[in-house]
């Protein structure tokens, strides 16, 4: 089944101010609501996709059902009153250039939401990297459901490791419709867009993104020695949002005939899909430190859980683990930094398809047993090092995250583990640019 359609963007009429009309994806500056304020400054009375989201900061807010409301008439108006036109059915090339030395390269699509679903243990063709919490959804709810229109900042991940499918499309880039080049407010950087049109070259991508989830090549690739459901994309920015879309489709179609579901506009998100093996995409771990624990107590907790997990669980220095001669066995190993220094903690033959899932699986079940204990996930090792010094802390480093170590942990374990990796800032999020009519 495959999960792409060709769809009709929307795109503001010529002559629009695009700086003012792009503005970075709604959940993002959650906790700095002068960066909006900042945002609606810039916009004034022009056009923008400022008008057609409902930023974060305010959710919540006494004015959120007025804001609701405003969104839906300027929906509205921007169609009625042409602001907002048809081009051409085909994809959107995009080339992203945030001032790093690669830039992020994108193609919009419009995906099938009966091929995507967000719950623990779906076996979907599009996947969540992340646990959805499935709270945060009826708050979006109030935009979407009613929407007439949609803005996508929803990132869906491919894995390209041999870049066969978006990058030969960035090298021949001017042989397409370039649709918009703009600067970006707020440090989002240069954007530039290019209609690829329905057709062949249409035709040609879809069938190399379907080609990713071949069950024999699916299964070649990944070494799995057992049948897992196969994965075609992997949510890597925007999930929520497009658990909303999915939320609002499965109210839609409840009045539909079979017929009518088919080609209903609800059915079909826009999202960007971007190969997590482009060179932009700089992704990082994300350390732990726990806080009032005994290490002791630790280590023999979790000799005791992985030993009943059908794992074999070694620690101490790095002479005192011994090697696998064979390199038969599978290993997740990790720093453990405290105040008598740094260990080595290491798991032998996993029963999870990720050191961060190995690890925090633990950690999940130690913590609910030890209320006293806290987490804190760390961005830098130095962070790391300096507060496991203290007494009562105990801290571990991870290993470097492989790019292709993100599906294989979807495709394992369901979901990736809270704070797996680090993918971006928030000034690199997508903006909104694009439109597609929901209804």
């Amino acid at each position: 089944m495959n999960c792409i359609r060709v769809p009709q963007i929307l795109m503001p009429k010529k002559g629009t101010d695009l700086y003012k009309w792009s503005v970075v994806a709604c959940d993002q500056f959650t906790s700095q609501p002068e960066y909006w304020s900042d945002v609606d400054g810039i916009v004034g009375d022009s056009p923008s996709t400022l008008n057609l989201i409902l930023p974060e900061v305010y959710l919540g807010a006494d004015d959120e059902p007025a804001r609701v409301d405003d969104i839906h008439k300027a929906m509205k108006s921007y169609v009625e009153n042409g602001i907002l036109e048809p081009v051409d059915k085909g994809f959107v090339l995009v080339e992203r250039n945030v001032g790093r030395d690669h830039c992020r390269n994108g193609l919009v699509v419009s995906v099938d939401l009966e091929t995507y679903e967000y719950r623990k243990g779906a076996g979907s063709l599009i996947r969540p990297t992340e646990m959805t919490v499935e709270d945060r959804i009826p708050p979006r709810l109030k935009v979407r459901q009613t929407a007439t229109i949609e803005l996508p900042h929803i990132m869906l991940l491919i894995d390209d490791p041999d870049c066969s499918i978006i990058e030969p499309l960035i090298e021949r880039k001017n042989d397409f419709e370039q649709l918009y080049d703009t600067k970006l407010m707020k440090d989002g950087g240069h954007i530039s867009g290019y209609l690829i049109h329905e057709g062949e070259t249409t035709d040609i991508i879809m069938e190399k993104l379907e080609a990713l989830a071949d069950p024999e090549a699916f299964k070649t690739k990944y070494g799995l020695k057992k049948d897992y459901p196969l994965l075609n994309f992997a949510v890597g920015d925007g999930n929520h949002s497009m658990a909303t879309a999915k939320a609002a489709w499965e109210n839609i179609k409840k009045g539909l005939s079979k017929e009518e579901q088919e080609n209903h506009p609800a059915r079909f998100c826009l999202c960007e899909i971007v190969n997590i093996h482009d060179n932009s995409l700089e992704i990082e771990p994300i350390h732990r430190v726990l806080f009032n624990v005994d290490k002791d107590n630790l280590i023999e907790a979790a000799k005791e859980y992985y030993e009943n997990s059908d794992c074999e669980f070694n620690y101490g220095q790095n002479s005192d683990i011994k090697a696998d001669v064979d390199g038969n066995k599978e290993r997740h190993g990790f720093k453990m930094l405290s105040v008598d220094g740094e260990t080595e903690f290491e798991v032998v033959n996993p029963s999870w398809g990720i050191p961060v899932a190995t690890l925090q699986s633990f950690l999940d079940e130690y913590l609910s047993n030890h209320t006293e204990a806290k987490i804190d996930y760390i961005h830098g090792e130095d962070v790391v090092r300096k507060l496991s010094g203290k007494d009562g802390n105990v801290g571990f480093i991870l290993p470097e995250v492989k790019k292709e170590d993100l599906f294989i942990g979807v495709i394992k374990d369901g979901v990736l583990p809270r704070k797996t990796f680090s993918m971006g800032e928030a000034y690199e999020k997508r903006y909104y640019m694009e439109c597609k009519t929901v209804r």
